[in-house]
């Protein structure tokens, strides 16, 4: 089963790269690619993965992801960009983005992040990753803790937020990958929250405020 992809970058020459690395591998399929959010927005083609810039004409990437997730429910979305502050980081975890990678990522690790994120993980470059864990405060778990995580399901949480894929968690914490789901389901179930990126973004935004 092939990945389908959209591509809403409004550089000419790195969009048409993107479309051609993408179109090299038969597991991919870009769908379409426009120049701008609002052309996006406008087409009735669903992807998968939606690959997103920041730095758009009229509406910006980050401003684009409810409208996004409004019209394309079932769709991941991945910023792919150069802004790597923490203001950007920031907002569009909390707007409900599923990945961040930078634009100078080597192609193999941007098809790596495509398929992360169709799988439901949170793709995230190795300096987004530190950004966010800058910006991340560890829940503590008391006896009232707000999401009243046990001490398992923090450290999972701990490595959700880093980036890190299941089967890796399974390894690090010597534990069976069913377990790992297991108590991912039961963390998102105490954050009421539907995917990595979400609860990613629930954390930010009750410790950070």
């Amino acid at each position: 089963m092939q990945i389908s992809v959209g591509i809403v970058e409004d550089h000419a020459a790195f969009r048409q790269s993107l479309v051609f690395l993408i179109s090299s591998f038969s597991e991919y399929k870009v769908e379409w690619a426009f120049a701008s959010a609002e052309e996006a927005l406008k087409n009735p083609t669903v992807t998968d993965v939606l690959l997103l810039d920041i730095n758009l004409p009229n509406l910006s990437g980050i401003d684009a992801i409810p409208l996004f997730n409004e019209r394309f429910p079932g769709q991941k979305i991945m910023m792919l960009t150069i802004q790597e502050d923490e203001d950007s980081i920031l907002k569009a975890i909390r707007n409900g983005a599923d990945g961040y990678i930078l634009k100078k990522t080597s192609p193999p690790k941007i098809l790596e992040a495509i398929q992360q994120v169709y799988e439901g993980g949170a793709a995230l470059t190795p300096m987004v990753a530190k950004q966010i864990l800058k910006l991340f405060k560890p829940v503590k778990v008391t006896g009232d803790t707000q999401f009243d995580l046990t001490p398992r399901e923090n450290e999972i949480l701990n490595l959700i937020v880093q980036g890190i894929a299941n089967s890796a968690i399974a390894d690090k914490l010597f534990i069976s990958l069913q377990t790992v789901r297991n108590h991912i389901k039961k963390i998102y179930e105490k954050l009421q929250v539907h995917s990595k990126a979400q609860a990613v973004a629930k954390v930010l935004k009750n410790k950070i405020g």
